[in-house]
């Protein structure tokens, strides 16, 4: 009877698992997090839980950064926030770090307004949701996440209700491959901004699918180009340490199909970490190197056709015209095209209409692009107008770029994610 019993008390307990225990086993196949546009202060809101009990956090996306940090002197209530020490393996794989009084930490910077300070490196939990590619799936935990801790004077321009930055930079210990290390996914994120602040972008963290409404998988289509390393950390960080920021190479632009005149060297990254071609969600548009800027505007201008009156610059913008007189299309305003030349005339970033312009009023469409002035550390800054309904895939593994140009031309968009739960 003994032995009766045993297997009974075992057979129940193998069907009436408890759910925290069984949570433990669930493997996710990758993670997703929301991304809304504020299109007031022209930056981009991704949203976790962290703490215990766990609260939402809204943060910047910053495709940079080394770790993620949150305002931690207003409102940090949690049972679990732990403080790293010296010598810890926290403070070990952030790499050089500062110490002072056996406490571990980092300096805190916001890309928007060139701030920052000191924090300490903390260790706390951090929940966001699993993904089968299609839609969101339960939620999981990370109950050791290594951050950063900011404080209110590190928020000076950041959109309202964030308390802090989302740092997506490739390294250990940044958002992506943090959680990616946690559930042993593929060190790989693909970001897709919505230009809309009705409608939410989306984040995933693993491999894909990435599928779109009406059943598009955008992973199916990538074009692919190198993912280059800079060997000078351009935000300003330790010296001797490599960018975290994310560069590609850049050849040639091209403007309606012809190649603009171009000083090739300020595209390759020199020995002091100055020039190429990186991405940012910290600029609203793209920044250019003023020859490569006057060069693309000049083309641009030229390219038009002869029935679009051209008006008077609205700042931050050098070139103007009547939106009357633009055509329309579902790719956006009917202008020539600008392509992005990368490893070989093949490969290209195409820049249509719906990134290459902006209307500033009724009556009034400019050309999205900034002047970045004659010594700028990049010469051209990928901004979050001309990545808004791109999906950009960042496969750190592998070091390479995978990118969709604009979803418009797969009758899409990245505000088409089904963000509703099975």
């Amino acid at each position: 009877m003994a032995l009766v019993y045993k297997f009974l008390l075992l057979c129940f307990l193998l069907i009436f698992v408890p759910p925290a225990i069984a949570q433990t086993s669930f493997r996710p196949r990758a993670l997703v997090l929301p991304v809304q546009k504020n299109a007031a202060v022209f930056q981009y809101v991704t949203q976790i839980k962290q703490r215990t009990p766990l609260v939402p956090v809204k943060l910047a996306v910053h495709l940079g950064g080394n770790l993620l940090w949150v305002d931690c002197e207003k409102g940090y209530v949690s049972s679990t926030n732990k403080t790293a020490r010296c010598g810890s393996a926290q403070c070990n794989l952030i790499g050089p770090v500062a110490c002072g009084g056996g406490i571990c930490g980092e300096f805190p910077s916001n890309p928007i307004s060139n701030t920052g300070t000191f924090g300490s490196i903390r260790i706390d939990v951090v929940s966001v949701q699993s993904t089968n590619g299609r839609h969101p799936g339960r939620g999981v935990t990370v109950p050791n996440f290594i951050f950063l801790c900011g404080s209110e004077f590190v928020l000076q321009g950041l959109a309202p209700g964030v308390t802090g930055i989302a740092a997506l930079g490739r390294t250990k210990t940044a958002l992506p491959l943090q959680l990616a290390a946690a559930f042993s996914l593929n060190r790989k994120f693909a970001i897709c901004l919505s230009p809309s602040a009705r409608s939410n972008g989306v984040i995933i963290i693993g491999d894909g699918p990435y599928v779109l409404l009406p059943n598009v998988d955008v992973s199916k289509s990538l074009t692919y180009t190198p993912l280059l390393i800079n060997q000078v950390n351009t935000e300003g960080g330790f010296l001797g340490t490599p960018s975290n920021e994310y560069f590609i190479g850049v050849k040639s632009i091209k403007v309606g199909g012809k190649a603009i005149p171009l000083n090739t060297t300020l595209l390759s990254i020199d020995s002091e970490g100055i020039g190429g071609t990186k991405f940012s969600t910290a600029v609203p548009y793209t920044v250019l190197e003023t020859s490569i800027y006057k060069a693309l505007l000049q083309a641009f201008v030229n390219a038009m056709p002869t029935k679009v009156t051209r008006v008077a610059p609205v700042a931050p913008f050098g070139a103007c015209f009547n939106s009357r007189d633009i055509g329309s299309s579902r790719l956006g305003p009917s202008v020539p095209q600008i392509d992005l030349v990368l490893q070989n005339s093949k490969v290209f970033w195409s820049i249509i209409g719906a990134n290459s312009i902006v209307r500033v009023s009724n009556d009034v469409s400019c050309l999205g692009f900034v002047d970045g002035g004659v010594t700028p550390k990049t010469s051209i800054v990928i901004g979050g107008h001309q990545l808004d309904n791109n999906l950009v895939q960042f496969d750190i593994a592998t070091s390479r770029l995978g990118f969709s140009n604009s979803l418009l031309l797969q009758r899409t968009m990245c505000s088409n994610f089904n963000f509703t739960s099975t």
